[in-house]
């Protein structure tokens, strides 16, 4: 059955994507069928935005191109690691085993991704909410009261005259503030995509923050843990394995990891000594870690190693998620309770002393 001709809605494939393509075409190789004829079937159920890549990647296949060549040649649909683990099985002739490697890293990745989101979500919704309701109070409820104490024969209390200042500045010039809020994050984001040295800046200070930078280096580490593990243990080479680490990094600071630890192995560095000397501070790797490593490298086992690192550290990290999220919730609720609760005291405060403003 030939492929039909259908409009393509240009879009890369997101991780969820890659995962489900990988599901479909695993299950259609362990049928019994080709990989010519299950690209055909995948075709069949594909979602629409799919449909263009597929056609190409089933007409290079015709000519006699490699999967791998044909998925990379897709405008970025997939990533490194994906496209190099397919490389890899069709050296070994088991392109089974590849997409069963590319079907766990991908879960994991979901997973770790959906666990933070899902921690720090109640946190977000929660301080954008009290943002935007200060936001309503400063620019409908402040200038009521206003309004109110323009009729007042003595002077209001310094806070009440600061909020009702504050308040002015937000009403008269809110479009101004939101125009020039939008600029700033404007510039800043196109000098980000351009400036690798501002990405690399930006991801070293993510690190730095109060408890959450311990959150971004467990999952930064979990995940170049887990994607050196499964390249390793799909039979890549050490050397090769990191370049294809830190071309799919999801982090300026494990990319540099990586790329650090390649240089050093090939000046003939032990593996061990090559990750004290690319992580000389621990900005990335714990000293258990690395200890973990050096033993996995001097015994054979690295892959191994590594996987079940990656395993611990994303224990980790969910364990501390968790503990986040119940402490925060709490500390959120007084927070917000205190600002919105200081700003009707402040607003009130005249009205407390109307005796003596009288």
């Amino acid at each position: 059955m030939s492929l039909r001709n259908r409009p393509l809605l240009k879009k890369n494939l997101s991780k969820q994507g890659q995962l489900h393509f990988a599901q479909q075409l695993l299950a259609l190789l362990h049928a019994g069928l080709p990989l010519l004829n299950a690209i055909e079937l995948v075709y069949q159920s594909a979602p629409q935005s799919w449909l263009g890549w597929l056609k190409n990647t089933h007409a290079q296949l015709k000519k006699g191109y490699s999967l791998s060549h044909c998925l990379k040649e897709q405008g970025g649909h997939f990533s490194m690691e994906f496209i190099n683990l397919i490389r890899v099985s069709e050296r070994s002739g088991d392109l089974t085993l590849a997409l069963k490697t590319i079907i766990q890293q991908l879960t994991g990745q979901i997973e770790l991704r959906r666990k933070i989101q899902q921690s720090l979500s109640y946190p977000i919704i929660t301080l954008s909410t009290s943002f935007l309701l200060i936001i309503v109070m400063m620019v409908w409820v402040v200038p009521v009261f206003k309004d109110v104490f323009e009729h007042f024969q003595a002077e209001l209390p310094a806070p009440t005259r600061i909020l009702i200042t504050v308040s002015t500045l937000i009403e008269h010039c809110f479009i101004e503030i939101i125009l020039g809020i939008i600029f700033l994050l404007g510039v800043f984001t196109a000098a980000w995509l351009k400036s690798s040295r501002l990405q690399r800046k930006c991801d070293r200070l993510t690190l730095c923050i109060p408890v959450l930078g311990n959150l971004f280096r467990l999952a930064t580490l979990t995940h170049w843990c887990r994607t050196l593990g499964h390249l390793l243990a799909s039979g890549l080479a050490l050397p090769d394995a990191l370049r294809v680490t830190a071309q799919s990094s999801n982090h300026w600071l494990s990319h540099d990891f990586s790329a650090e630890v390649f240089k050093h192995l090939t000046r003939g560095w032990p593996l061990g000594e090559s990750l004290k000397k690319a992580d000389p501070t621990g900005a990335l790797c714990d000293v258990e870690t690395l200890q973990l490593l050096r033993i996995g490298a001097e015994t054979g086992s690295l892959a191994e190693m590594l996987n079940k690192r990656a395993d611990i550290l994303g224990a980790q990290l969910s364990n501390q998620l968790n503990s986040l999220s119940q402490s925060l919730e709490p500390l959120l609720i007084i927070l917000v309770g205190a600002i919105i609760g200081g700003l009707v005291i402040i607003l009130y405060l005249p009205i407390f002393n109307l005796g003596q403003i009288i």
